[in-house]
């Protein structure tokens, strides 16, 4: 009988010691996985969410979800409307003179591919499958399989770490690489989504949680979209923007020129305007045909085609939500969806990206987590895509490194709060100039939430390139990089969101410009995007800044 009690006595001690261990310390929360879905060019204007004059065509009901469901940012900017120094900003939280990649020919080694190193160390099983365009193989993820260069539409040939036959790529004219390069049937769209579902289904660490980056080609130019369809939208008259017939007082000699003697050079147009480059002419439209007809057609062909590729996106979110409700994972995992910069769709005339105009620099960004956000909520803080990688690394239950210039904006998208102390402007700038026959001058500016200042200072930071440049301006043949009129524009955004009124030289305005130029010299020192290694520029920059 006693030993029965000693035994009694020892089972209940120890059931207490238990239970105190577990009051010291409670279960720690599963962390979410995390997907990370980015679209080349898919600009806001092209999501229905977010209630631009395309949105009555119903184009995304797939991503809407993700506004219903979560939450929709409206005012999330790119610090440089271009691929690869959106998406080198995207993962290193740094603008680009910090982590050197300033335009098409930047890239990104292993050892400064931040974001997928601080989710590997949060525990995080990491993957990047899709459009990577940073020129290094995507080695810090653990798993990657990605298209070399902008990649094909058609049948595309991707890389990946392991598998696949020795292939020889050149990324770059001085960086060439062999890669397991395998080809794919069909088109990118569908074959991205389809990797992604393979590795989500099959080869990833189930034990993990995951940190997935799908990136699609699409809506990339050319715009080719997959046969299926090509019926969509077939009949129908695509609305159009008021700015594409009268651009009213937007701009400035920085972007026509004096006396408006570069029109029909910067800036690709729709219709006839730019001689150079303009849609109708990608989009195979009878050059013997005149404006105003030959640009509506080539609006309307631009459009279809554009929204037939956004189609085929949504179509593929679907097949990634259908999988994740399947599986039980739709609500333990944080699905974020936006792309690498805005877009401009027949706005001013424009076609491409590369502008600091808002349906350039404006980028979508839609979030859906039920577990910590609100259906439905919208969020007006100004955020830029340095501060994505810390948000993620802050979902993921990391701390913001102190290297990353941006800041984590999970608590504004969880309370709807903006804090006090949280950013009121956000720095833009374009370092290309006169580039692939696009020609936008090299700009730079600063954003609030009420106004816009831009200064197009008209120089190439390639001081060799730009010398050279100068001898080519008068070859007609040969436009790109010559140097342009230095101007300002500025727009009063709470009665002009559009942009279609440059009110720089209007007194009425002096007071709320000259804090502007002091706001935009401080934050260029912040970010470090000074130009005392661009002499030819600071020079500019000083002799016009008043």
């Amino acid at each position: 009988m006693k030993l029965k009690a000693l035994l009694l006595l020892s089972t209940t001690l120890l059931f207490f010691v238990s239970c105190k261990e577990e009051e010291k310390t409670p279960p720690q929360p599963e962390q979410p996985n995390i997907i990370y879905i980015m679209s080349d060019d898919h600009t806001t204007q092209g999501i229905g969410a977010y209630g631009s004059r395309l949105a009555s065509l119903n184009p995304t009901p797939n991503i809407d979800r993700l506004a219903q469901e979560g939450v929709l940012m409206e005012n999330v900017f790119c610090t440089n409307s271009i691929c690869t120094p959106s998406r080198a900003s995207i993962l290193t939280g740094q603008y680009g003179q910090v982590n050197g990649v300033v335009d098409l020919s930047g890239r990104l080694a292993k050892e400064n591919q931040y974001l997928p190193i601080e989710m590997g160390k949060l525990g995080y099983e990491t993957a990047m499958i899709g459009k990577w365009h940073l020129k290094h193989a995507p080695d810090a993820f653990d798993y990657y399989n990605v298209l070399p260069g902008q990649g094909d539409y058609f049948n595309p040939t991707l890389y990946a770490k392991d598998g696949g036959e020795p292939k020889e790529i050149r990324f770059e004219e001085d960086l060439v690489r062999t890669v397991n390069a395998t080809k794919y049937e069909g088109h990118s769209t569908d074959v991205i989504a389809d990797i992604a579902l393979d590795w989500l289904k099959n080869k990833r660490d189930k034990n993990k949680p995951f940190f997935l980056m799908q990136h699609f080609k699409a809506p990339h130019d050319f715009f080719e979209f997959a046969p299926r369809y090509k019926d969509y939208l077939e009949e129908t008259n695509i609305p159009e923007p008021e700015s594409l017939w009268d651009n009213k007082n937007n701009g400035s000699i920085g972007t026509r020129g004096v006396n408006n003697t570069l029109t029909d050079t910067i800036g690709s147009s729709i219709g006839h305007r730019n001689v150079i480059r303009n849609m109708g002419m990608h989009m195979e439209i009878d050059p013997s045909i005149p404006d105003p007809e030959y640009k509506r057609l080539a609006y309307q062909e631009y459009l279809r085609r554009y929204l037939r590729c956004v189609k085929g996106v949504d179509d593929n979110v679907k097949r990634l939500f259908d999988y994740l409700e399947a599986e039980g994972l739709m609500d333990n995992t944080i699905i974020i969806y936006t792309g690498d910069q805005g877009f401009m769709l027949g706005e001013h005339d424009y076609i491409d990206k590369r502008w600091m105009y808002e349906e350039s620099m404006r980028m979508p960004f839609l979030v859906r987590y039920p577990k910590t956000i609100k259906a439905g909520s919208k969020v007006d803080a100004i955020v830029n895509n340095t501060d994505f990688a810390p948000t993620i690394i802050n979902m993921g239950g990391g701390e913001t490194p102190d290297y990353m210039q941006g800041s984590s904006f999970k608590d504004i998208i969880e309370t709807g709060n903006e804090p006090e102390d949280w950013k009121k402007e956000t720095y833009y700038r374009y370092w290309m100039h006169m580039a692939h026959k696009h020609n936008n001058p090299a700009h730079f500016g600063i954003r609030t939430k009420d106004y816009k200042l831009i200064f197009f200072y008209g120089r190439d930071y390639n001081s060799e390139r730009n010398t050279e440049a100068q001898e080519w301006a008068h070859n007609p043949a040969s436009m790109s990089f010559f140097d342009t009129p230095p101007a300002w524009e500025f727009y009063d955004l709470r009665n002009d969101p559009k942009e279609m009124d440059n009110k720089y030289g209007d007194a009425k305005y002096a007071d709320v410009i000259k804090d502007l130029k002091n706001r935009l010299e401080n934050l260029r020192a912040e970010v470090k995007e000074d130009d005392t290694k661009y002499p030819q520029i600071a020079e500019v920059v000083k002799e016009y800044w008043d």
